[in-house]
């Protein structure tokens, strides 16, 4: 097994390989979801390169991609950090089939969801439990306050938050210490420099960057010819229209003559 570079999340203490790895796209949003054997040699093959760091979500599938994670994970629950999400809810009454397009941070729910996640990774207690998105009907006091319990029960150690703005982070923080912000940010995503990160190095808090490669477009493989599949959620992404496509592709041969 080899080892990669480790960051601490901030002040929490808490350890992490340097380059995590996002399953989210293993069971949904990038078109179908993939095949569940490959996906768990895919994630057991990150282990052996020294990955320690696995991020999933209830409503990735939904349910499904958080019974993978666990799944694959399991031999190695002692090595790896898995951390996982909260904060939607089904829009309507079956969950079996939920369209998961409600924010529900209630303290009720989340205390009702936990167990849910717990079972899925097959775990006793979920190292970084994050709200995934801030829910405008409930303050954001009242969600630090139910994770704090979660964490005094022993079923969650560390928490965070998901594209939080300064003043939520802030005020999260002083219920209880916020480990970490997962937030959209590449060499086409700068937004968090302006305000978030000196805000969370003030506070000590971890910065964890999703879709670093830009949800596939820094990666050259995509231009404005490209065709996703009809159940890929970038169709929906305004920069991922064939005209945004086209004029953020100097980006992209910028990038090339840098890399060359």
């Amino acid at each position: 097994m080899k080892t990669l570079q480790k960051r601490k999340l901030g002040n929490s203490g808490l350890e992490v390989s340097a380059i995590g790895l996002g399953c989210m796209g293993m069971s949904w949003s990038y078109g179908e979801a993939k095949d569940k054997a490959e996906m768990i040699n895919l994630i057991r093959s990150a282990v052996e390169q020294g990955v320690t760091f696995f991020d999933t979500a209830e409503v990735y599938g939904p349910y499904t991609n958080e019974e993978l994670v666990g799944e694959a994970l399991a031999p190695f629950r002692n090595d790896v950090v898995i951390a996982t999400k909260f904060g939607w809810a089904p829009a309507n009454k079956s969950e079996k089939d939920a369209r998961w397009n409600a924010l529900n941070s209630r303290p009720d729910h989340i205390k009702k969801v936990v167990e849910g996640s717990l079972t899925r990774l097959k775990v006793e207690v979920i190292d970084l439990y994050y709200q995934h998105r801030v829910d405008p009907n409930v303050p954001i006091e009242d969600v630090a306050g139910a994770v704090k319990e979660l964490i005094q029960q022993g079923k969650v150690k560390y928490w965070g938050l998901s594209e939080a703005g300064a003043g939520t982070i802030r005020r999260a923080h002083s219920v209880h210490p916020v480990a970490a912000l997962q937030s959209e940010y590449s060499l086409w995503t700068r937004e968090p420099e302006r305000e978030i990160i000196p805000t969370l190095d003030e506070l000590g808090i971890g910065f964890v960057p999703f879709s670093p490669l830009g949800k596939g477009f820094l990666t050259g493989k995509i231009d404005e010819n490209t065709k996703l599949e009809s159940s890929d959620f970038r169709n929906t992404v305004p920069r991922f229209s064939p005209e945004n496509r086209k004029a953020n592709q100097a980006l992209v041969d910028l990038l090339n003559k840098v890399a060359q």
